[in-house]
């Protein structure tokens, strides 16, 4: 059971923000020309100290997405093939985190816990990759996080970034409705760089019930659907 977490003390400077206040600055009102972008619940945000947002992930859009419309500056983890060339320079300017998937990454892990200690925002997409969106099955980062700070973990469920039939890589098309739903947080006690795998275990167990309790409340209360299946031979990673 999830029970409100002692408050935090800041600790430490956090991850750069002003190349990311720049990027938002510039590039929410062309997001928002482009598609129709639909939020709710953005209130449910606490408007300060440390928060993790935890998305599903159905599409390329989803990433720039975030980082340029959450009621907040946030700090994502993306892929690190993503930090290579002219993509790599911008996503460094903007603070995000850089994490070698398919292992346990050690810098990515202490950035985030590091701009979490100094009360940012952290977006992660705990199924690790593009898919359906379903949070069929999430992978433990997200409640390691939640236990090492104490950070609430605020559920998001993102509609409308991808069709169904299309790739992973598909843009939507312009004035194409996209929703954006944040859901009621879910905190723990904190635990100062927990080692029990029983405990990060539960925690991941407990933040994979919320998100699918939020997936499912937000269908039905709207009647959105998701993309389903990538296609075959589609094996984005």
């Amino acid at each position: 059971m999830s029970v409100p977490a002692p408050p935090l003390t800041p600790y430490g400077k956090g991850l750069k923000e002003s190349g990311l206040a720049v990027l938002r600055t510039v590039l929410d009102g062309y997001i928002r020309r482009r598609w129709d972008v639909n939020e709710r619940g953005n209130g449910l945000v606490p408007e300060e100290g440390p928060v993790i947002l935890a998305s599903n992930h159905i599409g390329w859009l989803d990433g720039p997405l975030l980082i340029v419309t959450t009621p907040r500056p946030a700090h994502a983890w993306v892929k690190s093939e993503m930090f290579e060339g002219k993509t790599g320079l911008l996503m460094k300017l903007a603070g995000q985190i850089s994490v070698r998937r398919r292992t346990t990454d050690a810098g990515a892990l202490r950035q985030a816990v590091q701009a979490l200690q100094a009360g940012q925002v952290v977006v992660v997409y705990p199924e690790g990759t593009r898919g359906d969106g379903e949070f069929t099955a999430i992978e433990g980062g997200v409640g390691y996080l939640a236990l090492v700070t104490g950070a609430p973990v605020v559920p998001v469920a993102i509609f409308g970034t991808r069709q169904a039939g299309e790739s992973s890589g598909a843009k939507p098309a312009k004035g194409a409705r996209i929703d954006v739903m944040y859901g009621v947080p879910i905190q723990f006690a904190r635990h100062d760089w927990p080692r029990e795998k029983e405990s990060v275990a539960e925690a991941t167990h407990l933040i994979h019930e919320h998100l699918l309790s939020h997936l499912a409340d937000v269908r039905k209360k709207t009647k959105l659907e998701l993309p389903g299946k990538l296609p075959a031979g589609d094996n984005h990673e």
